[in-house]
Order: structure tokens, then C-alpha cells, then sequence
């Protein structure tokens, strides 16, 4: 997958800042920027939380449209299938990028999987419509670390990192207000969220669901009904959509032949991944490699 610091020159063709360490970004938004979102969706090992300040945005989230509008965040994970679909000419947001490889292990943030995925365990979505003054307080914060970010203190990476966690904890305090009632139990919530912890670190290597129940020291039918009841969606297809953005990633930016891809994802064999990529992205590898055009994906 793309670092935050790869996706954000992918998107916008050069490094937003002087001597940026690619590990946090805030910018505001507007319909054509957002956009270009859609280029690294689904590729990018960050985190985004995107508050809509003005107009309306259309995303698409498991196969399933909603459509934000003023005070409503939406966050996306890494892995997560959502798409920008459409936005209005006077859409204004304010979107923050944290890298995932260089904050999940930070302790003020070490409970970013937890924030990020807490409105899709509790509301099946990615999504929750804010109060005004939350939504205030949380876009004063990110302008906060816009404004250090454009600024040559000392002590800048420092000071982003803590502006980060006063976001996180901000956010966490507005969601636990938001959710008013626990819709799923606090076992279940648990579960699902250390399987989410779990499924970047291995899902190359491990394609079945009884490795990451017996990590989770649960049965396999349990973690099933787990991620259904949470999400709709099963163990499968949140293994699938981490195995077809890496390949497409892969296929994307590097020249490993298809068979040493194969190998990489664990598949017993190049013939094995090929129809698998063929059932989830609608074209073969070598099609998509030297077409990069995106077929219908399941």
C-alpha cells in the first residue's frame, strides 16, 4: 500500500510542505481535491478524518451510498471500500491524514483503531453527524495543526504529534456523546476491533478465518457472527479487499512478475491468483498491469 507521504505525491504530483516527515497532514478541501482521493482509496495505509464544512459529498461504503453534509465526519481506514462518488461546486471540508505505520505504535494515539472504526462497530458506517459546537471545536483543532504545519517551530513534528492526540481524544469524547446508547456489547466491540488490528499485519500470509480466531482465541463461527453483526460484511470479504489492494498495488507501482506476486500473497499458485483477481476486479493481472484501468469489483 502507499504511505501517506507516496499517496499524497501520487495525488498531487510533490510533497505538500519543506521537510515534511509524512507522517501527519491537514488541508481544507474542496470538491476537485477531494477527488483526487479516489486515485489512493483503498490504497493507502492512513487514516482520514474528513469534516464537511459546507455543501454536500456522496461516498460510497460497502457498496453503499450516503451522502454527507455540514457537521458530518466521516473517517477512512486502511482497507476500508469506500469511493468519493460525487460532491456539490460549493463543497468545502477539512480532511486530516495520519500515516499508519508511523502512528499506531505512538502512545498518545494507540487507540486510533479503536476511534476510527468505534461509528462502523457502533452505526454500521463510517460516519456521524456532529453537534455544531463539536464540530467547531474538532475543525479548530485541525486547523491548529494546519497552521504548524506551515511553520518553521523548532520543536514542529513534536507539537504535531501532541495536536494529533488532542484531535484523537476531542473525537473520542464527541463520539461516546453521539452514540448515546452501546448497540453492540463491549465483548463484541472488542473483538471485532483487535480483528481489524490484526488483518493488515497478516493477511498476506493468512487467508483463512481460523487463523484469526485462534488469535483471537474465539471459534470461527463466533468471529463470523462478530463481523457480520458489526459491519454486514464476513472474514472473507475484509481478507479479500486487503489481498485485491495489495495485488492492485503491486501490480500498479512495481515490476514483481505476476507469479512472484502470487507468491507474496501466499496463493498456492499464479493460475490460483489469477482467477482470483479476475473474479474481484473484473480484468487479469497482466490486463490490469498494462491497462490500470479498474474493472467491476465485487
Amino acid at each position: 500500500m502507499y504511505t501517506l507521504r507516496e499517496a499524497w505525491i501520487k495525488m498531487h504530483g510533490k510533497e505538500p510542505v519543506s521537510q515534511w516527515d509524512g507522517r501527519i497532514y491537514c488541508n481544507q478541501t474542496d470538491a476537485v481535491i477531494t477527488f483526487r482521493a479516489n486515485e489512493t482509496h483503498g490504497y493507502m495505509a492512513a487514516y482520514t478524518f474528513t469534516l464537511v464544512l459546507k455543501g454536500w459529498l456522496t461516498i460510497v461504503y460497502n457498496k453503499q451510498e450516503m451522502t454527507l453534509h455540514p457537521d458530518d465526519l466521516y473517517v477512512y481506514s486502511p482497507g476500508m471500500p469506500v469511493s468519493i462518488l460525487a460532491a456539490s461546486a460549493d463543497y468545502q471540508g477539512i480532511c486530516l491524514l495520519a500515516d499508519e505505520h508511523t502512528t499506531l505504535d505512538a502512545p498518545s494515539v494507540r487507540d486510533l483503531v479503536h476511534i476510527a472504526y468505534l461509528p462502523i462497530v457502533q452505526l454500521h458506517q463510517p460516519m456521524l453527524t456532529l453537534q455544531h459546537h463539536d464540530a467547531v471545536r474538532l475543525a479548530d483543532r485541525m486547523r491548529d495543526i494546519i497552521g504548524y504545519l506551515h511553520s518553521n517551530h523548532l520543536y514542529k513534528a513534536a507539537i504535531l504529534r501532541m495536536l494529533y492526540a488532542v484531535f484523537l481524544l476531542d473525537l473520542q469524547s464527541v463520539q461516546d456523546r453521539a452514540i448515546a446508547h452501546r448497540i453492540v456489547s463491549q465483548r463484541i466491540e472488542e473483538i471485532f476491533i483487535c480483528f481489524i488490528r490484526l488483518l493488515p499485519l497478516h493477511f498476506a500470509e493468512h487467508h483463512d478465518i481460523a487463523y484469526y480466531a485462534s488469535q483471537l482465541h474465539v471459534s470461527t463461527v463466533y468471529l463470523s457472527r462478530v463481523v457480520r453483526q458489526v459491519s454486514g460484511r464476513t472474514v472473507v470479504d475484509y481478507v479479500n479487499q486487503f489481498l485485491i489492494m495489495e495485488a492492485s498495488f503491486l501490480l500498479r507501482t512495481t515490476q514483481l512478475t505476476i507469479g512472484q506476486i502470487a507468491d507474496r500473497l501466499h496463493f498456492a499458485d499464479t493460475a490460483s491468483f489469477s482467477k482470483f483477481f479476475l473474479r474481484k476486479k473484473g480484468v487479469s493481472p497482466k490486463a490490469y498491469r498494462e491497462g490500470n484501468t479498474d474493472g467491476s469489483e465485487t
